[in-house]
């Protein structure tokens, strides 16, 4: 996975592509600037993907490469795409098996130590990435950080989401954000890549796999903006993450389904939580 593909080979397909690589203007690490590659998987993401891109183009931090993976998107993705290419290492557009088929994708592609993952309709807060790499300094053997998040919804109420990763607490639920999370090339070297049968959590899958042997440090600031909704937030996600406890035999099967029961009784109560607020501001 980590001899990466050399993306020239992209010619020979019959997918769009375009970005600096094509012009050989490739970033390389160094031990004092790592190099974090930045993937992105979008489909249908056009109101967004530009405001995304942008918040990485704004980054202080000198060695980032970007990679965007599209699922062949309909809706004027491609055309935004294509006005950054001068901008960003890499995009490409064909169909995919979903957000972690891409993600895998950008990780065999990837040439970073450091990879995270940040949405089409997420964004970085100015100096994440720098913020990062000085924690990464400070943390030698840390192989994921991670940090706060803050989570948007449509109405535009905001919370912060994220805490530290403590196994205890991470082999119930995932106590983490993810979007932003830096990942060390090392640890999929260790993990492997992601579940594609998982459909919304195989990201907490794949932490599940290191159980409590994780080698993990939590940064206490806010690095992403996250807009809230999609299947992320559902009642499927709930069902997916009780099966990853079971398949990654982190819990028993009556365990999981005793902890799927009171995920469940919550997420009601948040529903009703929500729509009561939504019908206070509008009555």
């Amino acid at each position: 996975m980590h001899n990466s593909q050399d993306p020239l080979k992209f010619a020979k397909t019959k997918s769009l592509f375009g970005g600096k690589w094509f012009k050989e203007d490739v970033a390389e690490g160094n031990a004092d600037l790592p190099l974090v590659t930045v993937i992105t998987a979008v489909y249908n993401g056009q109101p967004y993907v530009a405001e995304c891109m942008e918040s990485i183009l704004r980054q202080d931090y000198p060695n980032i490469e970007h990679i965007v993976l599209d699922g062949g998107s309909s809706d004027g993705t491609v055309d935004v795409l294509r006005k950054y290419d001068d901008r960003i290492a890499l995009w490409k557009s064909e169909p995919d098996r979903g957000i972690y088929d891409a993600w895998n994708k950008g990780l065999a592609l990837a040439r970073g130590e450091w990879i995270c993952f940040l949405g089409a309709d997420d964004e970085f807060l100015s100096g994440a990435v720098s913020a990062y790499m000085e924690f990464a300094s400070q943390n030698p053997v840390a192989e994921y950080l991670c940090s706060k998040v803050k989570l948007v919804d449509t109405s535009g109420h905001q919370k912060i989401i994220g805490r530290a990763w403590k196994w205890p607490e991470f082999s119930k639920y995932m106590c983490t954000a993810h979007v932003g999370s830096m990942h060390r090339r090392s640890l999929y070297d260790r993990l492997g890549t992601y579940d594609v049968s998982y459909s919304i959590v195989a990201d907490y899958e794949l932490l599940l796999r290191a159980q409590g042997g994780l080698k993990a440090a939590f940064m206490p600031i806010e690095t992403a903006m996250m807009r809230a909704g999609g299947v992320s937030g559902s009642t499927w996600a709930l069902n997916e993450a009780a099966r990853a406890k079971v398949s990654t035999g982190k819990r028993n099967k009556a365990l999981a389904a005793f902890e799927l029961q009171l995920a469940r009784v919550k997420y009601m109560a948040h529903l009703i939580i929500k729509c009561a607020r939504i019908w206070w501001d509008t009555d």
